[in-house]
Formats: C-alpha cells, sequence, structure tokens
C-alpha cells in the first residue's frame, strides 16, 4: 500500500512537471507593462497544486522537471531556467510548507502571499547579481542596452536595480498571485485525483 502511494505520488509529481513544461513553452510578452524579453506564463500553477496536494518537496520536484525539459530548447544557455527554477521554487516552497502545516483556505492564501512576496523579492536579487550579468557576458549585450528597454517604457528606470523594483519585482508578484487564484479555483476539483 506504502509503495503504491510513494509510486503514484512520484507518477503525479512527474506528470505535472511535463505539464508545468508545456506551460512553460506557451509563453507569451506583455507589451507596455514589462520589456518583451520578459514573458508571462502560468508554469508555476501546476507546482503550487502538487505543493497543496503532495508537499513543499514535490511542487518543488516540478519546478526543477519543467526546468529540466525546458534546457533542451532554451535559448538562455540555462540561465533563465536557472532563474525561473529557484523563484517558483521559492513560491512553490514556501506556499506548500505553510499550507502543510495550515491545512485550510486561510493556510493556502497566506501561503501563497508568502511565497509569492518571497519570489518578488528574491527575483530582485538573482537578477541583479546573476541573470543580467550573465546575460551581459553570454551574449555580449550592454547594460545600457538592456536598462534602454526598461526607460522606454518609464524613463525614471534609469538603472538596472530601479528597473528590477519597478517591473520584475511587481510583475514576479503578480505571476505568484495569479497562479495561486487560479489554484484556488481548480484544487478542489483536482485534489481527490492528485492525492
Amino acid at each position: 500500500m506504502q509503495k503504491s502511494l510513494k509510486l503514484k505520488s512520484i507518477t503525479v509529481t512527474a506528470i505535472m512537471g511535463a505539464i508545468g513544461f508545456i506551460l512553460m513553452v506557451l509563453e507569451f510578452p506583455l507589451p507596455f507593462i514589462i520589456p518583451p524579453f520578459i514573458k508571462f506564463d502560468f508554469s508555476e500553477l501546476p507546482a503550487i497544486v502538487t505543493a497543496f496536494a503532495l508537499g513543499p518537496i514535490h511542487g518543488i520536484a516540478v519546478c526543477f522537471i519543467k526546468n529540466l525539459l525546458h534546457l533542451f530548447i532554451t535559448t538562455s544557455a540555462g540561465v533563465g531556467e536557472l532563474s525561473n527554477f529557484i523563484l517558483g521554487a521559492v513560491f512553490v516552497g514556501a506556499a506548500g510548507f505553510i499550507y502543510k502545516y495550515k491545512k485550510t483556505r486561510t493556510g493556502a492564501l497566506i501561503g501563497s502571499l508568502v511565497g509569492a512576496v518571497l519570489m518578488a523579492l528574491l527575483s530582485v536579487v538573482t537578477n541583479y547579481f546573476v541573470v543580467y550579468p550573465a546575460f551581459v557576458e553570454l551574449y555580449g549585450m550592454p547594460m545600457p542596452v538592456i536598462i534602454d528597454m526598461y526607460k522606454a517604457l518609464i524613463p525614471a528606470s534609469d538603472t538596472l536595480f530601479k528597473s528590477l523594483v519597478i517591473f520584475n519585482l511587481p510583475f514576479n508578484f503578480a505571476k505568484g498571485i495569479i497562479d495561486a487564484v487560479i489554484c484556488f479555483v481548480i484544487y478542489k476539483k483536482l485534489s481527490p485525483i492528485l492525492k
């Protein structure tokens, strides 16, 4: 009985990782809101659903699987996937951990909010110190060119840090909240199947 439950949870995690990968591929830009090289997707949705249903480790595993699969079609030399994994793992890990100890709608809501805030704050740090410097190094795109893409939308974003705080921080927070809201809508119907 225990082995079959473990096998089922591994299978569900793998399937949700594959669904996350498909949703990651279906990314789309949000012109006039954020520079076009940053795209929106719903790929954290299967991860947060899995984190609530099976626990935070399974949710993080979904983030890992979708990014591992995405490496085969990457256009970012793996930098985008690394960033996506770190941010997604923090989001679903925090949400799933809080929900694990407070299995109520309030627990899920608090977990989602904490996860979204942590993901948004961490996005500023990882982009500032890792992602953007890596893109400059790997692709030879000067930092002023990147900052100019932000400035074209809001002229006050004249440094990388300001750009990340003005754009990336709220973008990542909104992304987490949107995935959490959709999760709240579909979770009750999916949880019996996943468990």
